[in-house]
């Protein structure tokens, strides 16, 4: 009998972590190692599945303040980020 293939997938609501080396899909100037969230939304395009992230309190409050103000500049929401699969890990904790 052939063992069914586990998905890679991750649900709305899964708790995650960035990997190291990710960075802010609008500024790969600031990494986001080990940032904490949650996913709020799976979107599924031709190119790939990608996830909305809302982060946790603890890792909003440890943001740099220079990333916090570029977003707030370009009117992009800090609280949240869109990842690929291959960018975030399930969190164990």
């Amino acid at each position: 009998m052939a063992k069914k293939k586990t998905s890679d997938k991750l649900a709305v609501g899964t708790r995650v972590k960035a990997k190291s080396g990710v960075t802010a899909p609008e500024f790969p100037d600031v990494p986001c190692d080990g940032w904490i969230g949650t996913v709020l939304e799976v979107s599924k395009k031709k190119a790939g599945t990608k996830y909305v992230i809302e982060w946790e309190e603890a890792t909003v409050e440890a943001m740099p303040a220079d990333y916090k103000q570029k977003c707030e500049e370009q009117n992009l929401y800090f609280r949240m980020a869109y990842f690929g699969r291959d960018e975030i890990d399930p969190c164990e904790e």
